[in-house]
């Protein structure tokens, strides 16, 4: 995914830089570049990054139920006078 947004910023880069003046190159980086691949670059990460969110809940969730005592283990203590 990563070397079709490599190259796409290249391609970019060598429109930019045959612009008749710098803004219009630098407009056209950033308007033709950087914005719309940071938004699909955004867009394709999501699935990944709701496997990462699902495994944290996960090992949270295990985490806690080790570190919490099962409910019919504790057994009521009497003090005796």
């Amino acid at each position: 995914m990563y070397i079709v947004a490599i190259a796409w910023l290249y391609v970019v880069f060598m429109m930019s830089i045959t612009e008749q003046s710098v803004t219009a190159g630098i407009m056209t980086f950033f308007l033709y570049g950087v914005f719309p691949l940071t938004i699909v670059l955004y867009l394709m990460g999501t699935p990944q990054r709701k496997r990462n969110r699902q495994i944290r809940e996960k090992s949270k969730a295990v985490r806690e139920a080790e570190q919490s005592p099962p409910n019919g283990s504790v057994q009521d203590q009497k003090n005796e006078p």
